[in-house]
Formats: C-alpha cells, structure tokens, sequence
C-alpha cells in the first residue's frame, strides 16, 4: 500500500490542515498501542461510546506518527502533524477502504448470514489456495471496523478476495457492501443470531442480501422465505447475467440437490444431482452444521469449474476451525466439545447434534452452559425453550453458570447453577466428572476456556504447537515476491527446521509447491514413504546412499567430479536414462560445489552421457541477509551467470536456475533466475526486523508447572547453587531441560517463559529434564499452561541472547517432544 495523503481529500471530502504537500503513508492504524505506528502511518480516530482516540495523538506524535484523519483537532497537538478533518471518523475509515478496494479488480468472495461465516471462510481459504493468492478476513473481523481493516490488507498480489460480514441490525450492510464490493456472494445459514436487531426474519434477510447488491452470483440454500426474499432483492438491483446458483436437500428444482446423505463412522457421505449427472462426496463430518457449511463451498468449488476428483480429493482434508466444536480427551475418561466461545440458541442446537453424534458408549451426557445472549426472545421465552431442548436431547446433567440462567433454575431438571465461572472452578474438584461427554458452551466473557483448560486430559506436558496457516500464510507471503513463472523449492530439511517434516510437506504439496529439499537421503525416503509425490532435491548426498536415491526416485545435488562419477558408475550400471541431477556449482560459499576451474572437466564428464539430464544448476548465496557484504553478493550472482550460462551453452540444455535462500528472495529479487529456496522464512523467521512482522508465528514450545514452592532469602535453586534468593521467592518448576534441546545457556536468568502473558525469568541452571522460573509476581498453580517460546519469547529473541541464530534454536527441539499440529 502506498497512497497519497493529498489524494485523500477528496475521497474523505476532508478539511487538510498541515505543513508538508507530497505526503505518502503505507500502513493505515486505528489502535494506539500498535508497535508498528511510524511516520509512514495514516492513524484513524475512532471515537466510540467507551473511548476516543484523539486522546492518544499527543503521544503518537511523540512517536513519530505524523498522519491523521480527526473529527477534531486537540488543542495539545495543534500546528505538530498533518490532519485531514472529517465530520465522522469511522465513516471516513469506511469511505478511505471502499476507495482502496475499487483499485483492485479480482473476484471477491462476501459470506454473510447467520452462522458459518468464519467457518466458510476459512474452508474456502484452504479449498482455493493452491491456485489463488487470497486475502481473506482475519479471524471473524466481519464489522463496521473490521471489515475495512481486512480490506485495506489487499495488495497487488492477491488474485481472490473472500471476506465476511457481519451485522446487527438494519442500515449495517450498506456500508460494507460499499467496501468489500463481493463478485460472488455466499449466504450461509440464516439463524437467531441477532435477532433483537430486526424486526423479523425476512428484514433479517433483506438486510444481509444487500451485500450482493453488485454480485454476479449468489449462492445460498433454498428455502421458501430466502427464495421470496430473493426475488424481491433481484427486482429491486437489477445485475446484468446475475445468476441465483442453489443447493437444497429437499427441493429438487435447486441447481444442486442432494439425493442422499448418510453417515459412516465420523464421516458423511452425499450424492448430488449436479447439470443431469450425479455424484458422490464424502464430508469428514458428521454434524449438520459443518455438512451444510461444506456444501456451501461445493457450490463455490462447481461455480470456480474445478472437477470432480478435485473437489473430493481438496473436500476430504477439510478441519475443524480452531474454538468451534473441537473434540477433546477429557479428565477421567470424559470427551469434551468445546464450543466455549459460543451462546447464541441456533447454534446450541447445533451443538447438541453434535454432542449426540460424538458421545462415547453409555456415557452420560453433560452440558455446561454460560447465559445465552441475542437469542431475539424474551428471557421467559429462551429459557423456556431451552429448557425443552436440553429435555429432548436426554441431557444427564445441566450446569448453569451465569445470573440469568440460574434465576431459571427451576425449568431445568438434575441441574447445578452456579453465578460465575469463579464459583464453577471453585468447586470443578467435587462435581465428580468421569466418564461423560460435555458440552462446553459460553459467552466469550465467561472465559469458558479456563474450564477446558481444566476438564481437559493433561496427556503431554510438554509439545511444540505447529501452526499450519501461519505456513500457508508464510509460503503465500514470499510467492507474493516471485515473478509469475519464477518456481519455489522449500526446504524441509533437519525435520522441517525442527518443526516435523512429513505434516508439513504434505502441507506444502496441496499448495503446489514445485520441490522439497532435504539434507540427506535418509529424510528424502521417510517423506516418500509418507506419501509425498514431489520431487525431492538431496542436498547432501552421501555416495554410499546414490542407490537408495535411485531406488525412491530422489534427486541429488552433485557438487564434485568424484561424487559425479560415482553416480554415473552407478547409474550405467543400473541402464538409467535421463535421471535427474541438480549441479551445484561454488560462487564464494566455500562449502560444496564446482568451481570455476572444474567447470571444463565437468562439461567434458557430462557431454554425451544420456544416464542422466542436468535438471537444475544452483549455488549458494553466503551473506544475502548482511548488507555489508551485499557486494559479495553481486559478485555472486554474476559468477553465477556466468557459469551457469557457460554450461547451458556447452552441453544444449535449459536446466531450472537457482541461487536466492529466504533473505535472497527478499534483498535480491532480480536474481530469481528460474527457481528460489525457501527456507527459515516458511518458518515464520526473517533476518530483517521489517520483514518480520509479516510473518506468522509456526511454532510455539509450550508446557506446564509441575510444582510452586516459596522458598526464604538466602536458599539456592538448581546444581551448582548459582541462583540465591534475595528474598523470599516462589519457584516454579517446568519439566523441559537442555535434552529436550533447550541451551543451558539460557538458564542463570539470561532466559524466561511466559506464564499468564507476563514474563518469569529462568533461575539457577537448566537441568537435563526441568528448568524453574520466578514466579513470585504472577498468580499462577500446578498445572497452568507455559510459552517457552513462540510470540514471547520468539526464536529471534532467545537466538540474540544466545549469540546463535534461530536456526540452531528451533532445530535443537528434541523429537521426544511431541509435534502438534492445528490449522
């Protein structure tokens, strides 16, 4: 993003009032306590009923933020920065991404409805990824802020828009449909939801419609009122070629109707009638609300044209969304469905489908349920229809916990009502669960996390977390740096930088990458066992494994005469034709590779072998993340041309280019070539400070107390008593130590970890097994949870107080901590 602040005039119809003429900002912010506030930033003052921003300008300027769009000025900053004055702040916000959303012009996905949106979303992320660069919502930012938030996130890489939104009431959707301007719109589940906002169901669905004011097609289920709505809303925006594409399972006049649904162990298995042919698809769920969802990206999937084998293949890998629904081993052999951020009585409904499909035999079902907001009913009303549902579904046992449900404890049978979550975890320890399945559901100010926190089975102390979007959203980040024909090669080599191979390749082919690359053969043939059908490259190939490489259809890097002609023994031997080599050739790196006065004995060896077909040339970049040595680095690259080029021309062959690493792709992008390696940046790891804070957090080493002790002043902590207090301290003792690879270095106070988002620093030596934290300032027990590292401290972090790199860091995790990993 880069826009001109005098250009904005006009477009916020705006009163400009500042010194400086020619002005561009690139980051536009709407919170104060944002880091990434500077002098190229735009900052919009929100006033709302609970805050107001202009009181904080003051302090932006002081921190270099010069840019600002005002309702008014404060008499405190006036003549000290440039202010564009507008009557209403969040209408300029809005009016300022409605602009930048008309400068681009690729499809656009808006979700709206009741329920599913998010879910929606997301799944439409995943299904569409390997073929689009999406921008996509973050979260569930679908309202009158965080729908401009998303949009002004686009930049000239993305080639598909999918956003949501959301709203409450009537006169909402107007304003986000200006901004997100969706091509395809998707209406998803029309439930209770907000309710309060409206005056019935069909204005409910009037007003949501509005987002496809401009739509070419709207997908939706069929249903008498949506379908009535619809012909209204169409009548009134008259769209040229605007298609209504449907689905419904009982209404065999909808574009895609289902014959059939049935439900085989955990997963859903449909036929539908689609264009006079009918099909087979298998749904990995088995709950109403997650079929109807993925239905609803079939209908995408068939309108983007993709076929059949694609659309099951991409449908099959669909997941749960983090904090919907997820299933987890509870305490005691309980099964918990956490649903804990969740109230409105639609989804309950849901929910409960769901409980009954996922409990274990004979095992009694119990739900815990905070009070239930926007239901659109009177409280007399809600409760008395919840009551009959928990009836219906044979409940076992109710637990209430908020002050409105409990003063309607009498509609509900067997149950238990509590005020708050605090009294609930006061007394957690005499409810006796065992051998239940729960529902967890509540509000998110309930908190209700805390109580899966606490029913949940304690099975790993300690795992290293694997966010496999953040990958996505990595690798998506730095393709967005490449030339359309430019190929990637992503490395994951030493177990995928630490943070487990095979889960993440197999992440990386769904995303089409064009090859994997490994250090030895070893880790080649474990991800080809795994299944992985890319081509793999082995960087370091032993000449003892040259038969094993045959053998899994690997392909090395050859980087010396002697381990080429050894390969060419073995490949005569083995009447091979046209295998796969990858030359390496040394520009500077000094570590492996042919160098310039080999390059004619290595021409010589290669011409008229028909063994095998030089399918790349590559070399190896030594200082692309210094600038200081960026001069090298050019002297590099020519060399690079030069050789590689001598090559080409000598032996008639067009092999794949490469020599930029993850900092190469950043710091050197006319040296694409054909290919570039990405490496500790899939990771979420960048050399440069600016860069990194695009990037996503992969993994996050975390753990538990095992036991708090106070101790008094003057006693030590650990071998060696190199920690004495000065005072008396309380100790907490984390079971993770030096052989699950974290430095004994980072002990003596040098290190910490987070504990309740607030720092305890690491005291006395890290052990083989445990380390222990100070945690005499913060109100934490046995059992709570632990970061060793991801967002706080990050590898970064900790490799700078270590003098290393991240890489030794996250590499050293030792593989009997378990590997996690969620989407």
């Amino acid at each position: 993003m880069s826009i001109n602040l005098k250009n904005l005039v006009p477009v916020l119809d705006a009163k400009w009032l500042g010194n400086e003429t020619d002005i561009f900002v690139d980051h536009i912010s709407i919170d104060s306590r944002s880091l990434q506030n500077g002098s190229q930033t735009l900052f919009i003052a929100l006033s709302g009923a609970n805050n107001d921003a202009h009181l904080y300008i003051a302090e932006l300027i002081e921190k270099g933020v010069q840019n600002f769009v005002v309702q008014y000025i404060p008499e405190n900053v006036k003549d000290k920065a440039n202010f564009l004055v507008v009557k209403n702040t969040l209408s300029a916000f809005q009016q300022l991404a409605a602009f930048y959303r008309d400068l681009y012009h690729f499809p656009v996905i808006g979700l709206t409805g009741s329920n599913g949106k998010t879910i929606v979303k997301e799944w439409l992320n995943f299904l569409l990824s390997p073929d689009y660069n999406i921008i996509r919502s973050p979260k569930s930012y679908n309202s009158q802020v965080g729908v401009p938030l998303s949009v002004l996130a686009i930049n000239e890489k993305h080639n598909l828009g999918i956003f949501e939104a959301g709203i409450s009431t009537i006169n909402e959707m107007i304003n986000l449909e200006k901004i997100i301007k969706p091509t395809i719109g998707v209406l998803t589940s029309i439930g209770s939801a907000h309710d309060e906002g409206f005056d019935d169901l069909e204005q409910k669905i009037q007003e949501k419609l509005l987002l496809f004011k401009e739509s070419s097609v709207i997908i939706y289920q069929k249903e008498q009122l949506v379908d009535q709505s619809l012909k209204t809303f169409c009548n009134q925006y008259l769209v040229k070629e605007r298609v209504l594409f449907s689905w419904s399972f009982t209404d065999n006049t909808a574009d895609v109707f289902i014959l059939k649904k049935e439900t085989k162990n955990d997963n859903v298995f449909i036929q539908y009638q689609y264009q006079n042919e009918t099909f087979d698809l298998e749904i990995p769920f088995n709950d109403s609300a997650s079929v109807e969802n993925t239905i609803s990206c079939l209908l995408v999937l068939l309108y983007f044209k993709y076929d059949f084998n694609t659309i099951q293949s991409r449908v099959k890998m669909l997941y749960p969304v983090h904090m919907r629904l997820e299933v987890k081993n509870g305490i005691n052999n309980c099964s918990i469905i956490d649903d804990s951020y969740s109230s409105d009585f639609q989804s309950l409904k849901i929910a409960l489908d769901f409980l009954e499909s996922q409990q274990k035999k004979n095992a009694t079902k119990t739900i815990i349920l905070s009070d239930i907001f926007q239901s659109g009913f009177s409280n007399e009303e809600l409760y008395s229809k919840l009551a009959q549902l928990v009836s219906d579904n044979k409940i076992s046992r109710m637990i209430g916990i908020g002050s409105t449900i409990s003063s309607f404890k009498s509609k509900f049978p067997n149950s238990i009502m509590f005020e708050n979550t605090a009294e609930f975890i006061a007394e957690i320890e005499n409810l006796n669960f065992s051998n239940e399945t729960i529902l967890i559901k509540g509000a998110r100010s309930f908190q209700f996390e805390e109580i899966v926190s606490l029913l949940e089975e304690k099975t790993h102390e300690t795992v290293l977390e694997i966010n496999l979007d953040s990958i996505s959203h990595n690798l998506n980040y730095y393709k967005s740096k490449l030339a359309s024909d430019v190929k990637i090669m992503v490395m994951v080599k030493a177990f995928g930088y630490g943070n487990g191979g095979l889960e993440i390749a197999k992440l990386l082919e769904h995303h089409k990458v064009d090859y994997l690359g490994v250090a030895f053969a070893d880790e080649g043939i474990s991800l080809k066992n795994g299944g992985v059908k890319l081509p793999i490259m082995v960087l370091n190939p032993e000449s003892t494994s040259f038969p094993s490489i045959i053998q899994y259809q690997l392909e090395p890097e050859i980087y010396s005469l002697k381990g080429l002609n050894a390969f060419l023994k073995i490949a005569k031997e083995k009447n091979l034709k046209d295998f796969p080599i990858h030359i390496k050739l040394d520009t500077g790196m000094h570590r492996l590779g042919f160098e310039e006065n080999t390059i004619e004995e290595l021409i010589e060896t290669l011409k008229h072998n028909s063994s095998v077909r030089v399918q790349s040339v590559l070399s190896h970049l030594a200082t692309s993340d210094e600038p200081k040595h960026f001069g090298f680095v050019e002297k590099q690259i020519a060399l690079f041309e030069q050789l590689s080029s001598k090559l080409i021309a000598e032996l008639n062959i067009n092999p794949i280019r490469h020599i930029l690493n993850t900092s190469g792709i950043s710091n050197f992008p006319n040296a694409q070539f054909n290919m570039v390696r990405l490496g500790i940046g899939l990771y979420g790891v960048s050399n440069d400070p600016t860069e990194q804070k695009y990037l996503e957090n992969v993994g996050t080493l975390k753990s538990i107390i095992s036991q708090v002790r106070v101790i008094p002043s003057g006693d030590s902590v650990g071998y060696g008593r190199r920690f004495m207090a000065q005072k008396e301290t309380k100790i907490a003792t984390i079971p993770i130590g030096y052989a699950d690879g974290i430095s004994r270095l980072w002990g003596n106070e040098v290190g910490f970890v987070t504990i309740k988002n607030q720092k305890a620093n690491i005291v006395g030596s890290v052990c083989m097994d445990m380390l222990m934290v100070d945690v005499s300032h913060i109100d934490c027990k046995e059992g709570d949870s632990v970061i060793i590292f991801g967002e706080s401290p990050t590898v970064v972090e900790m490799a700078a107080a270590l003098k290393t790199i991240p890489y030794e860091i996250m590499t050293s995790i030792s593989q009997r901590v378990k590997r996690v990993f969620f989407r």
